[in-house]
């Protein structure tokens, strides 16, 4: 496997856009789209919220019951969340709409929002939106950035990431970009996330592989502790590599696995270091635990703690937030038996252990936490298991950011 340029358009067959539509943002990209020139496999997982989108609801029926999908169309600035039947409406416009244009059935047409929720979506102005984006659609690299900036609420940045693994003889692609800055805290994947591949695999493997990664990696990354209306996680397959078709759990399925597991971490952990006013992306790995499920609760329990996030900002080596912070997570452990660690490129420093803080230099623990990337390893010594989280600090930002949100 190795790491290519590009986005959702490096694999075969697939066409993107984003364009101008003024759905509430001025004078930048608020539209995207993605497009395969075949019809595609697709599996997806979404938001655990018990309050769903609009768009959540369309495109879970659609994943769950369309023989095909072979379009995706999203705007930015408004959910089109707790948008009542209205809402729903909007969905099926859009999709029938677009499927017109494009010649095939509104079934194969995803909708999905990112913005305020409450507001509703102005049915006009995406409509035009779908035109521009049909007219500007091109299988360019350059067209993929450009649906990925469109996707953008408050993100810094924008975030694609593009692989090739030699599946059965055939160079397989994997495509992807996600958006997510501010309300996450995803129980399924990330608020918005895409992946397009030429891989041909069946749709039931394809599922499968889908529900089982987020578990270690879209679900393991946490900004603020809410689960977004809106989270939705598809990924396309259009089998254009012309690799035989992925139906067992065999070593081509293991392969498309890895391939798909770099795509959603690389993306997850990019989310998690560009949450809303962050300055440093905070990584929790517990190893040693007695458990697969202990790690992952361990781990990110450390992650959400509001208290460990304000220190990490502070570049303050305060441990015992994070002690605290295990120690809620609902795991029975000995915390006289728990070694904790601060990593990052400036050095690595035993800070705790034996159940007292170690010999350590505050000054040196603080430049350990003053670079962007910084790691607690936590050793349980109970097992074998290991999970990392993702996150990230919490500074006065966050709060500026969303006081005025919807202004």
């Amino acid at each position: 496997m190795k790491q290519i340029d590009g986005g959702v358009t490096a694999a075969k067959g697939f066409e993107a856009a984003g364009v101008e539509a003024g759905i509430k943002y001025q004078n930048r990209k608020d539209m995207a789209m993605i497009y395969s020139v075949v019809s595609c496999k697709a599996a997806g997982t979404f938001t655990t919220n018990v309050v769903k989108a609009a768009p959540v609801l369309w495109d879970k029926k659609i994943v769950e019951t369309a023989p095909y999908v072979q379009a995706v169309i999203v705007n930015s600035g408004i959910a089109n969340a707790c948008t009542g039947r209205q809402g729903l409406d909007c969905c099926e416009e859009i999709a029938d709409y677009t499927g017109k244009l494009l010649n095939i059935p509104a079934s194969a047409v995803l909708v999905c929002s990112t913005g305020v929720i409450g507001m509703q979506l102005p049915v006009d102005k995406m409509t035009a939106g779908v035109e521009k984006l049909l007219n500007a659609k091109q299988s360019t690299l350059a067209a993929g950035l450009d649906a990925a900036k469109a996707i953008m609420t408050t993100d810094t940045v924008h975030k694609q990431i593009a692989v090739e693994v030699e599946i059965g003889g055939k160079t397989v692609t994997l495509g992807g970009m996600c958006k997510g800055s501010g309300m996450i805290h995803p129980n399924m994947c990330t608020m918005l996330g895409f992946v397009t591949t030429d891989a041909n695999i069946s749709k039931k493997m394809l599922q499968k592989a889908v529900s089982e990664d987020v578990v270690d990696s879209f679900n393991m990354i946490s900004v603020d502790g809410d689960t977004s209306t809106n989270d939705t996680l598809l990924v396309m397959a259009n089998g254009l590599a012309e690799n035989e078709e992925i139906k067992e759990e065999n070593e081509d399925y293991k392969a498309f696995c890895e391939a798909l597991h770099f795509i959603t971490t690389y993306l997850a952990k990019k989310m998690a270091g560009d949450g809303e006013g962050a300055t440093a992306l905070f990584e929790t790995k517990v190893i040693g635990a007695k458990t697969k499920e202990d790690a992952r609760v361990l781990a990110k329990s450390v992650i959400c703690s509001s208290l460990t996030k304000a220190a990490i900002f502070g570049h303050d080596a305060n441990w015992g937030r994070i002690l605290c912070a295990l120690g809620y997570s609902g795991v029975t452990f000995d915390p006289d038996n728990v070694d904790l660690y601060f990593e990052s490129k400036s050095g690595k420093m035993h800070i705790f252990g034996n159940g007292v803080a170690c010999d350590y230099s505050e000054e040196e623990a603080t430049g350990i936490l003053s670079d962007p990337e910084v790691t607690a390893l936590v050793d349980m010594h109970m097992g074998d298991a290991e999970a990392t989280a993702w996150g990230c600090d919490l500074s006065y930002d966050y709060v500026k950011i969303n006081a005025d949100y919807r202004s």
